[in-house]
Order: structure tokens, then sequence, then C-alpha cells
């Protein structure tokens, strides 16, 4: 079984793809690989995408300046239905827009916007830096182990409103609710880093990697 990172020059790969690794190892999930080589995504059985930095940006490194990848995506995900997982930014390219400097077209996965994260607290800083309790929302393969209350790494200033209550998995509270992970058939996403966020976004990576829709 292979597992693609795909890397779109929009954040360092090297934390995530060791956390991979390690659990392909422990769980017997194949071969992780990093690339940006559309024949090497259309044919992965899943695939993983990443993201740091701005919404416009990473949209446009992946829908328009990277044609051809992004070909190579909908192949995998729509087409073959692969298991896929949207990482940071990478969730939220998964939403149908984001308004982040600019109103940019999504990937159309989840019905929801991306917006900007407003906590209704002026003690809550934004961006929304470090750990927070998640709230599971309805249960899934992905959450197994995973339960309120347990920890994960945000790095954000915006966030998904979604539409349709069925797609969030999970929230966290930072002065209003924060889209923590959704899922829509086999494309999940997760706000959070889960290669930063220890015990619980190991578990998480481990429950995608050995993950039979």
């Amino acid at each position: 079984m292979l597992t693609v990172l795909i890397d779109t020059d929009s954040g360092n790969l090297h934390s995530a793809e060791k956390a991979f690794q390690r659990m392909a190892q422990e769980v017997g999930g194949g071969r992780i690989e990093v690339s940006a080589d559309p024949d090497t995504v259309a044919r992965a059985d899943r695939v993983v995408l990443p993201g740091d930095g701005a919404f416009p940006a990473c949209a446009r490194a992946l829908m328009r300046d990277r044609a051809a990848l992004h070909e190579a995506l909908l192949e995998a995900v729509d087409r073959k239905g692969r298991p896929f997982l949207g990482i940071c930014v990478g969730m939220q390219l998964m939403a149908e827009r984001g308004h982040e400097y600019e109103e940019v077209r999504g990937l159309g996965w989840i019905d929801g916007e991306v917006v900007p994260i407003a906590p209704g607290d002026a003690r809550l800083k934004v961006p929304h830096m470090g750990w927070n309790d998640l709230v599971v929302d309805r249960p899934h393969p992905l959450l197994d182990g995973i339960a309120t209350g347990d920890h994960a790494y945000f790095v954000h200033s915006f966030h998904m409103e979604t539409k349709v209550a069925s797609e969030r998995l999970a929230h966290c509270e930072y002065g209003t609710e924060v889209t923590a992970i959704v899922a829509n058939g086999t494309r999940l996403g997760t706000q959070f880093h889960p290669e930063k966020s220890q015990a619980t976004g190991l578990r998480l990576i481990a429950n995608f990697l050995r993950w039979s829709p």
C-alpha cells in the first residue's frame, strides 16, 4: 500500500513524513512517500494533503499552478475513491471557498466556507496557536480511541464553518466552536496538525492508515 503526502511547496513536510512513516511501521501501513509527481499521486492507495500558509496561495499552488497534480488528486480521490486526509490548510482547501484576503474557490468536498476566527473574547488571541481539547461531535473510524478532552495542536487564524452537521466530526472551543475534523465519504480533514499532536495525533494517523472505507 502506498500513501502519498502531496508536496506543493506550502510548508516543511519533514515532521509529517516522519510521523506517517512511524505509524505505518507500527500498523503495517505500507510505504510513505512525499511527492509532487502526478503519476505517483494518481496511483496512490491513500493521499494526504498537508498545508501551511494562506488559503489563496495554497489553492493556486494546487489548482492553478499544478494543473496535472490537481487532476491526479481528483483521479485518486473522486474517481477511484481513495482515502484522503487534508491537514491544516489542506483541510481548509476541502471547503467550497475561502475568504482569506480574497474569495477563492476550494475543492468543494465539504459544504462549508473558510472564514476568520472570531473568538468573541478579547483575552483569546488570533492566531489560535497551541494545545486545545477536542470535542467529538460524532463517531467515525478515524476517531477510534480518541475522545472528548484529548489534546491536539492548532496553528491557524481561519477556520471552516460547515453547513452540514454530519460533515463535522469534532470541534474545539475557542470563544466559539472551531471546526477540528471534517469528513465526507472517503475524504477526511483535520484543522490541527496530527504530526505535532503527540499521542492523539499519532493515533489518528494510525487510524487513517488502517481505515478501509
